[in-house]
């Protein structure tokens, strides 16, 4: 179990933090994963790529803890707001492109993050997301031209 933990914890973190852009909650939502990737691996079709597998249970959880943080009351007003600093400016375009994929709507990022970080083919995408081929490719290329766009806009050609 640990070497498929060793294996699957980097891209799952990675799916996870694009996914939910919050550090604590993609940590938790990769061992929860992970621990159900375990726990399940007897499910597994050995006629499929494992990878794919592992992401589609990694992106529904996050999928279920986005809709727990939606469902958690409001903070009180009488709670100061803690004040925290600005982020830096970004310094690269590697930079520039992970802060242009947060202003992706959530679909279209995790479709990019899963075709470019995670190098899987559309159909595989397709099987994590539930959705056809046809709806991956239009979410891609319309994250692709956001990005560029968003990236001209910030003087990147």
């Amino acid at each position: 179990m640990r070497e498929l933990v060793g294996r699957f914890e980097r891209p799952v973190f990675s799916l996870c933090l694009r996914m939910l852009r919050h550090r604590q909650d993609a940590e938790d939502v990769t061992q929860e994963s992970l621990v159900r990737v375990c726990r399940h691996l007897r499910n597994w079709d050995r006629s499929r790529e494992l990878l794919p597998w592992v992401l589609a249970i990694a992106a529904n959880r996050c999928r279920t803890a986005l809709e727990k943080r939606s469902r958690r009351p409001a903070p009180t007003a009488s709670l100061p707001e803690p004040v925290s600093p600005p982020p830096p400016a970004p310094t690269g375009l590697g930079e520039e492109v992970t802060l242009v994929l947060q202003e992706l709507r959530e679909d279209h990022r995790t479709c990019f993050v899963l075709f470019y970080e995670q190098e899987l083919p559309i159909i595989d995408i397709s099987e994590i997301m539930g959705v056809p081929d046809g709806t991956i490719k239009t979410w891609l290329h319309r994250a692709r031209k956001q990005v560029a766009e968003r990236l001209r806009q910030r003087g990147y050609e």
